[in-house]
C-alpha cells in the first residue's frame, strides 16, 4: 500500500510540475473533493468542492461548491438528486481578470451497469443557472467507466482505470456548449475512499483546453442502516 501511495504521490507531483507551465501552454489544474454520504437507508448527501486553476496553484479560474440530497430508487443504483451549486469564476477578459458569481439549481439521475470488470455509470443532469445578469438552462449527459486493474473487483487496495465523456447542451442557441473527455488512474484506499489523478480535455465552440485533475472521493456513511 505504501508503494502505491508513493507512486500516486509522484504522479501528482509530476502533474503539478506540468501544470506550472500552464500560463504558456494553456494547461490548467483542477483539485477536487467529492462526498457521497448515506444519511439513511434511501437518502444520501452529496457534497463537492472543486478548486480550478489556470496554472498549478494560485491563479484561480473557478471555485465550485455543490451540495444536494439524493434518493435511491433501488439499492446502490438508480439515484435521483436535487442540488444547489455556488460558482465563483475569475476569467481573463482582454487581459484583465474579472469576477462572476453564479447560483445553480440542478436535478440529476444516475444509473449504473456492470459488464464483467467494466463498471458503467450514466448521469443525466438538468441545470438552472442564475448568473449576475442572465438566466440559462443546460442539459448534461455523462458516460463513465471504471475498470479494476490489479483485482477483478473495485476492492480495497485496487489500482483502477477511469474514463468518461460528458456533453453539455444549451436550451437556446448555440445548442452545443462543450464536451469533456477524461482518463485517469485511481486507487481504492478502502471501501469508502479512493483517489484519482488524470487528464481531461475540454472542447468548446472555439476553444480546446487541457486540465490536470486530482480527485479524492469519500463515501463514508453517516448511518449504519
Amino acid at each position: 500500500m505504501r508503494k502505491v501511495f508513493t507512486k500516486l504521490a509522484l504522479t501528482a507531483l509530476s502533474l503539478g510540475s506540468i501544470s506550472a507551465w500552464a500560463q504558456k501552454s494553456d494547461l490548467g489544474a483542477w483539485y477536487m473533493y467529492f462526498g457521497n454520504n448515506k444519511i439513511s437507508k434511501k437518502l444520501n448527501w452529496h457534497n463537492e468542492i472543486q478548486y480550478r486553476n489556470f496554472d498549478g496553484i494560485g491563479d484561480l479560474e473557478q471555485l465550485l461548491i455543490r451540495t444536494g440530497i439524493g434518493y435511491d430508487l433501488t439499492e446502490n443504483n438508480n439515484n435521483v438528486l436535487l442540488g444547489y451549486g455556488f460558482i465563483l469564476s475569475q476569467p481573463y477578459v482582454n487581459g484583465e481578470k474579472k469576477e462572476n458569481i453564479e447560483h445553480r439549481i440542478f436535478q440529476q439521475f444516475i444509473t449504473k451497469q456492470k459488464f464483467g470488470r467494466f463498471n458503467l455509470q450514466h448521469r443525466y443532469r438538468l441545470e438552472e443557472r442564475f448568473l449576475e445578469d442572465d438566466f440559462r438552462m443546460r442539459f448534461r449527459y455523462m458516460l463513465g467507466v471504471t475498470i479494476p486493474i490489479t483485482q477483478k473487483e473495485m476492492l480495497p487496495k485496487t489500482l483502477y482505470a477511469s474514463v468518461y465523456n460528458e456533453i453539455f447542451l444549451h436550451f437556446n442557441s448555440p445548442v452545443f456548449d462543450r464536451n469533456r473527455v477524461y482518463g485517469a488512474l485511481g486507487y481504492v484506499i478502502n471501501k469508502n475512499m479512493r483517489i484519482e489523478a488524470g487528464y481531461m480535455n475540454q472542447l468548446q465552440e472555439n476553444k480546446n483546453r487541457g486540465q490536470i485533475q486530482i480527485g479524492f472521493y469519500n463515501n463514508i456513511p453517516f448511518t449504519k442502516n
